[in-house]
C-alpha cells in the first residue's frame, strides 16, 4: 500500500523521523512497492511490504544515523 503522504506513515516512521528522512522513507517505499510488485523480484518468501519496508529503511540509512540521543540524525 503506498503512502499518498507522509501523514500516512507508520506512527513508528512519523514518530521517529525527521521530516525530511520521512519523504526519503515514502518515496523509496513508494518506489520498491512498485518495483517488487512482481513476486519473482522478491528474495525468498518476503512479502512486497516488507521487501519495501527494507528498502525504505535502508534508503533512510544512507542519509541519516541514529545518534546517541536516540534520535535520528542527518550524516
Amino acid at each position: 500500500m503506498p503512502y499518498k503522504s507522509t501523514r500516512d506513515l507508520p506512527e513508528s516512521v512519523r514518530d521517529n523521523l525527521p521530516p525530511h528522512a520521512q519523504d526519503i522513507f515514502k518515496e523509496a517505499f513508494n518506489s520498491a512497492w512498485d518495483e517488487y510488485a512482481d513476486p519473482d523480484k522478491r528474495r525468498g518468501k518476503e512479502s512486497q511490504e516488507e521487501v519495501s519496508f527494507k528498502v525504505a529503511w535502508s534508503a533512510v540509512k544512507n542519509e541519516y544515523e541514529k545518534g546517541d540521543d536516540d534520535k535520528w540524525h542527518r550524516k
